[in-house]
């Protein structure tokens, strides 16, 4: 993990984005000067973003930053990138909650200007927990916090969840719910379903995210609970903190519409992750942080709403999560980055943790 090469995002030249992006503002602002383009420290791995200032008398803001759909060329992650649908997501939370989420100014849907579709919003200041090398490791600003700033920072992150699905009016999130019959929940797992065939389309099926799936038929939940907006990409490394504080929840691209476990689920385990692999390389991680049972407590003390079927909605995360890194694990194969082995389960880099979690003994031993 220390040594492996980050795996490659993009077949774009950010130069020539800058020039055609200039191009495309010049439109909307005649004689408007962009200039600091450049790609964040830590890139996103599906959808693309570059952080630029903008100079005229009419912008409504200098500090900029482009969410770009990914590029087609780079065996991309997801199979769609609706940005109007992340742009309306954005809008629609600032409008009914007091999260704090970028404002977003410019949305184009022509793919004809840079490629793809893009939206344009005003850059947050602040700081991200890194993914590489994860926040879990030592030398980075969260690993470096005392015990009690990295509480305030789990539970004002905590704050953020509560605030969004208790605010945002469950109604106004229809829209995301996946085609098809059956609950959310239902939908939700389904559409993860086809996004897996789709994946391991012409190339070796998963195994364990198979007997995965089939662990989420045997002990479905018989309540799922009322169904609200989901974040989705619900973890602190999409978050900018200001101190300690969120100044910016960023990703929306996986927002949904379902269960509240939904993002508790994948905000635990997201964690849990990152924990696994740091203690498989010799370091004790960040153990009492983002807990399970602390989540679901003090989420319970916010919302009122004691969360339900955990066990479920940790594996369904790191589920989700296999399918991901078996699709990124593919796109490293077809730029010749990596081979396929003879077992594609191994290319899970958290394979030991859902297999755990299967057999029922992930969670007593954490």
């Amino acid at each position: 993990m220390a040594t492996a090469p980050r795996p490659r995002t993009t077949t774009r030249d950010p130069e020539e984005l800058g020039r055609r992006l200039a191009a495309w503002l010049d439109v909307r602002l005649p004689g408007a000067r962009v200039s600091g383009v450049n790609a964040p420290a830590s890139n996103g791995m599906s959808s693309e973003t570059l952080l630029f200032d903008l100079a005229h008398p009419a912008a409504p803001v200098s500090a900029c930053a482009l969410r770009l759909a990914a590029d087609p060329a780079a065996y991309s992650v997801f199979p769609v990138y609706d940005m109007a649908r992340q742009h309306r997501v954005m809008s629609l939370v600032a409008e009914h909650t007091s999260v704090p989420v970028p404002r977003v100014l410019w949305l184009e849907e022509d793919t004809g200007p840079l490629g793809a579709p893009f939206f344009i919003m005003e850059r947050a200041e602040g700081r991200v927990p890194p993914d590489v090398m994860p926040y879990t490791y030592e030398g980075n600003w969260l690993h470096s916090a005392t015990d009690a700033e990295r509480a305030r920072l789990q539970d004002a992150t905590l704050t953020v969840l509560a605030r969004l699905h208790d605010q945002f009016p469950a109604k106004e999130a229809e829209f995301l719910m996946p085609p098809g019959t059956g609950s959310p929940l239902r939908r939700h797992v389904a559409a993860q379903r086809a996004y897996y065939d789709w994946v391991v389309g012409g190339v070796a099926r998963s195994p364990l995210i198979e007997t995965a799936f089939d662990w989420l038929d045997a002990h479905w939940p018989d309540d799922t609970g009322p169904a609200v907006l989901s974040w989705g990409d619900a973890r602190i490394g999409n978050i900018i903190y200001d101190g300690f504080e969120p100044a910016a929840v960023l990703d929306w691209e996986m927002a949904s519409y379902g269960p509240r476990e939904l993002d508790l689920g994948w905000a635990v385990y997201l964690h849990r992750f990152f924990q696994d692999l740091t203690v498989s390389f010799g370091q004790s991680g960040l153990p009492d942080f983002l807990r399970r049972e602390a989540v679901e407590r003090r989420y319970a003390e916010l919302t009122g709403h004691t969360p339900r079927d955990m066990e479920f909605h940790t594996l369904y995360a790191a589920l989700r999560h296999a399918i991901v890194m078996l699709r990124i694990a593919y796109r490293q194969v077809h730029f010749g980055e990596v081979r396929v082995p003879e077992n594609p389960d191994t290319m899970i880099l958290h394979r030991a943790s859902l297999e755990a979690m299967v057999r029922g003994t992930y969670w007593a031993a954490a």
